[in-house]
């Protein structure tokens, strides 16, 4: 949490006055532990509570303070008993509406009592209504009291109230008044910004003159000020990582031309410009004694186990190991088969290393690898303390955010001989937005093959509602009688494993049952990976006509007779997730069809995403537009980039500071190198190692 350089605001929160254990772990479900994390512990919004609002002039929706006279106060009894209260100040009424009450609230009400009370006014039988407001007595000879700044509105947790936690804040503020803050942002980069100090005050006791609607949009200077320091240490961070990544060594990697040429000979086709422009990029980079580390994104299709195969014939003819790691078993297969009949013929042998090789087989690769065998194909299992390579050069991770860091960390350490590091290849078939990719790869060398190869015919993308089953599954019985192959894909909620497992299930025996005479395989996360294998194997290999599937198969085998698929309920998968699916199909010359079949009624968002997936199939545009709908935090994943969680700052709302942000950061470097760590260290303390690649 950002260091403010001052002893007195590290210290715990239970320093503070009427702190004690039971608050103190309340505080911490907020991620709130010192006196510091209290000033950063910002509001989600502010009340107005600075004037006095005439009842004439109050609307609906408006929270306002009213000052007025009782003039009737009454229990009625309805469907719910209340104590009805009616106010006026001669230029209307208003009525305050309390459900829970007691006698002695009743009997405060006195008519001609003068009240002072804050709440929503709302409509309700009487004209406008407050429910449950804050109110106090006054008396007539002393004017109410009001704040003297906005009033903020603070996130909050179980057991804790918002005047408790503007209380605590008050005392945090109390402390800061007191403390010198250096500010790590220069001048002559930002000379417009207020001070740190100055962001911190404003922004928990705005003055009664600020704007409320810049500050609700995060564009007031103050928030600013956070935002920009808060994406500044992140960057410097990924920065700083990759300085230290370019000092280590890496082995040369010159030789190996001729078994490329080799392999381009082998195959049917050549490569497209842009896999010719992305393996020239990776070989430059393998031809130093720096590390690569590059991620290359390509859309669904676009032919990157090539360029990984034609990277990894680099490092082999170079005199090094190739490790290829890929999320799932299945893909790890598919890889393994990829490469055999490519490197086979070449006289080059591949191992394969899965938790499903056991016993004698597992000791056979094992074995294999620590003699040296040029390439091994492989899922987590390559991480495990027993697999010793001989001579590793080059780490290759497909679907990259599938890992979490530390698995990489622990295979780039396998490869690790004294100073030396292998290089590495990371891939990646979910297209990333270019702002998104400059913060949260800023660590990473970025290729894009943005070219399909030839002959693909585009996918048609047709959306229906789900009252049109019956007619969806008349179309799948006719595509497999003409001997074609489809998926139907159920998507329950995300968060729920079971229950998507669950609507699999219940959709496979109805569809056995409709459609009689066809082979239908089920695919689910609760399977073990082995019968997930086979069923996959059998589909692949046209036993099977029809494969229902969870979400597991967004990341698949590729199939190119399967020309058809149903995607249930697409409203609830993001846009990324959709097009990884759709890609399934389409793998052939064939015509492939994407029906998108949605429950009505559709949300703003959700017409939004099936529009989109309607319109385009390029992934970066998709990627830009899920961005847009659903913010970095799902599109990306924590995990996914390494990005440490944000306090403030907001990669999707933000994203027009990035370029700036960037800039910044490489001046930062070069004029006031002093100044880097500080500002990493007040806002990424303890959070850096999960940018690490």
């Amino acid at each position: 949490m950002p260091a403010l350089t001052s002893d007195r605001l590290q210290k715990p929160v239970t320093e503070l006055k009427g702190v004690g254990a039971a608050l103190a772990e309340k505080l911490a479900k907020l991620r709130i532990f010192t006196i510091e994390d209290l000033l950063f512990h910002l509001p989600l919004r502010y009340q107005d509570r600075t004037r006095v609002t005439p009842m004439g002039a109050a609307r609906r929706g408006d929270e306002v303070v009213l000052v007025g006279q009782v003039a009737l106060s009454d229990v009625v009894k309805g469907k719910r008993r209340a104590l009805i209260v009616r106010l006026q100040d001669g230029t209307g009424s208003i009525t305050l509406r309390f459900f829970h009450f007691n006698a002695a609230q009743q009997k405060q009400f006195k008519k001609g009592a003068l009240v002072r009370c804050y709440g929503e006014a709302r409509p309700g039988a009487s004209g406008l209504e407050l429910y449950h407001p804050e109110y106090k007595l006054v008396s007539a000879e002393q004017p109410p009291e009001l704040d003297d700044h906005l009033t903020p509105v603070y996130p909050l947790t179980e057991g804790l109230t918002q005047n408790r936690t503007r209380q605590l804040i008050n005392l945090a503020l109390t402390e800061l008044k007191r403390t010198e803050v250096v500010d790590w942002l220069p001048q002559s980069l930002f000379p417009n910004l207020p001070s740190l100090k100055q962001s911190l005050e404003l922004l928990h006791e705005p003055p009664p003159e600020a704007e409320v609607e810049q500050l609700l949009e995060y564009k007031h200077p103050s928030q600013h000020r956070l935002i920009i320091e808060e994406l500044l240490a992140q960057q410097l961070s990924l920065l700083k990582l990759r300085q230290q990544h370019k000092h280590h060594q890496a082995p040369v990697m010159d030789n190996g031309q001729h078994l490329c040429e080799q392999l381009l000979a082998q195959l049917p086709f050549p490569l497209t410009g842009a896999q010719n422009r992305v393996v020239h990029e990776i070989h430059q980079d393998m031809a130093t004694n720096s590390p690569m580390l590059r991620l290359v994104q390509g859309d669904v299709g676009a032919g990157k186990t090539l360029v990984a195969a034609m990277t990894a014939l680099k490092a082999i003819g170079s005199g090094y190991q190739v490790a290829v790691m890929a999320p799932t078993e299945i893909l790890a297969e598919q890889h393994f088969n990829n490469f055999q009949q490519w490197l086979e013929p070449m006289g080059l042998e591949v191992a394969w290393l899965a938790g499903k090789v056991k016993g004698k087989a597992r000791q056979q690769q094992l074995d294999k690898i620590a003699e040296g065998v040029p390439l091994v194909v492989g899922t987590h299992a390559l991480f495990q303390e027993q697999v010793q390579f001989q001579k590793l050069g080059l780490i290759i991770v497909d679907e990259q955010h599938r890992f979490g860091v530390h698995q990489r960390l622990s295979l780039r350490e396998k490869g690790r001989q004294g100073d030396t590091y292998p290089h590495q290849l990371i891939m990646t078939a979910t297209p990333i937005p270019r702002t998104l990719a400059m913060s949260a790869y800023a660590d990473l060398d970025t290729s894009i093959i943005d070219e399909l190869p030839p002959g693909r015919t585009p996918i048609e993308t047709i959306a229906l509602a789900d009252s049109r089953r019956e007619q969806v599954i008349a179309r799948i019985a006719a595509a497999c009688h003409a001997g074609k192959q489809a998926y139907w894909v159920c998507t329950l909620i995300e968060d729920s494993e079971a229950l998507q497992c669950q609507a699999a299930e219940t959709t496979f025996a109805e569809l056995q049952e409709q459609l009689q005479g066809l082979n239908i395989g089920l695919v689910h996360g609760r399977m073990k990976p082995q019968e997930k294998a086979e069923i996959m194997a059998r589909f692949k290999a046209n036993e099977l006509q029809l494969l229902v599937a969870t979400t597991v198969i967004e990341v698949g085998v590729d199939v190119p007779n399967a020309t058809l698929m149903v995607i249930e309920n697409p409203e609830r998968l993001g846009l990324s997730q959709l097009h990884q699916l759709r890609g399934r199909v389409g793998r052939g010359c064939q015509q492939s069809y994407c029906v998108l079949m949605y429950h009505t009624p559709l949300s703003y968002n959700g017409k939004a995403r099936i529009a989109v997936m309607r319109e385009t199939q390029d992934g970066f545009k998709i990627a830009e537009k899920d961005l847009e709908l659903r913010g970095p935090g799902e599109v990306l994943g924590t995990r996914q980039t390494g990005l440490a969680q944000m306090k403030i700052a907001d990669l999707a709302r933000d994203q027009y500071l990035l370029e700036t942000v960037n800039q910044a950061a490489g001046q930062l470097l070069l004029q006031h190198p002093n100044h880097v760590e500080p500002i990493v260290q007040r806002w990424l303390s303890g959070a850096e190692q999960y940018a690490q690649v």
